[in-house]
């Protein structure tokens, strides 16, 4: 819920997955913000619920009784399964919930019951780590969730899709799932600034770990800008989910920090160029990657590496 990328790259190629698994199902997805709408793009007829951006209190205690609403509009609809695959701490608290309800959950949970996680808050004794780390918190029914909690990447054999891939397939045991992410656009993209001879770069330089985020991404639109390319900027917070996707869709090239704006361009077919910084590659497989480095690259060079993906794939 908490991740809009989470919910194109996990949430989408599950939805797909429990389709053949469980043909003529009924299926609902819960989500949250610009995750749902992620999810409506992609498949339309499937009924989305969950939060919207003002409906997630940023305090435990205002969040449990949002959460617990849910609950209730989730026990209501009598579901014959309920599978909880996000690793957020308020999700799986839903989850706990549902599953010491005698509701029919697989998938996570947090370790502690309502009950007890009510106890060690007003005794001030829930410490700040288990709410925040996930592997102070998170259980599972999934045989293998263990896995998430190492440095796969390092040993893993090579997945195309990386994370998401490893997630669903070594995590949760989907072993014959297919990563199909795709949001298929009835119409394409006809912006008038994205029309031309020129290629187009779609810049997505701020993650949601801020430690992540490019700074010279201003200076690097005015390189590319010199370089004859069509630049435009990925917003932080989408206007509209559709109109970003078509916008991509129309592009040549996603520059982006680590981030759910890679998993948008990969369901539209844009290629994507992942400034790493100092995550391993491997852990999301681009189309294209820096090497990881400690620092930010001056735009400059990233700017001539962007221009070596054009004049390589044009020479070949």
């Amino acid at each position: 819920m908490l991740d809009k990328g989470d919910a194109l790259c996990v949430g989408v190629p599950a939805l797909r997955y429990f389709r053949q698994k469980f043909q003529g199902a009924s299926l609902h997805f819960m989500g949250f913000a610009q995750g749902k709408e992620l999810v409506k793009a992609a498949e339309p007829d499937v009924v989305v619920s969950g939060l919207e951006q003002h409906q997630w209190p940023e305090h435990i205690i205002p969040a449990m009784e949002t959460f617990l609403g849910l609950a209730e509009q989730i026990i209501a609809e009598g579901y014959s399964q309920i599978v909880c695959l996000d690793t957020a701490f308020m999700p799986c608290f839903l989850s706990r919930f549902l599953k010491d309800a005698g509701e029919p959950v697989v998938g996570n949970y947090i370790s502690l019951s309502v009950q007890e996680l009510i106890d060690q808050f007003q005794s001030q004794q829930l410490k700040p780590e288990y709410v925040n780390d996930a592997a102070n918190y998170l259980r599972s029914d999934f045989f293998a969730m263990a896995r998430w909690h190492t440095p796969w990447w390092q040993s893993s054999p090579q997945l195309d899709y990386g994370y998401p891939e490893f997630y669903l397939r070594h995590c949760c045991g989907f072993d014959q799932i297919e990563m199909d992410m795709s949001v298929n656009l009835s119409e394409s993209a006809t912006s008038s600034d994205l029309q031309g001879d020129r290629k187009v770069v779609a810049l997505a330089p701020f993650s949601e770990n801020s430690a992540y985020d490019y700074p010279f991404a201003d200076q690097l639109k005015s390189e590319l800008t010199a370089m004859g390319y069509q630049v435009w900027n990925v917003p932080k917070q989408d206007a509209s989910v559709r109109n970003t996707l078509m916008r991509l869709q129309a592009s040549d090239l996603l520059v982006t920090v680590p981030d759910g704006a890679q998993w948008q361009a990969t369901a539209v077919n844009c290629p994507s160029l992942v400034v790493c910084g100092d995550m391993d590659p491997r852990r999301l497989v681009p189309d294209y990657a820096t090497d990881p480095h400690v620092g930010p690259i001056p735009a400059d060079d990233l700017a001539q590496s962007i221009h070596s993906i054009f004049t390589e794939s044009a020479d070949s």
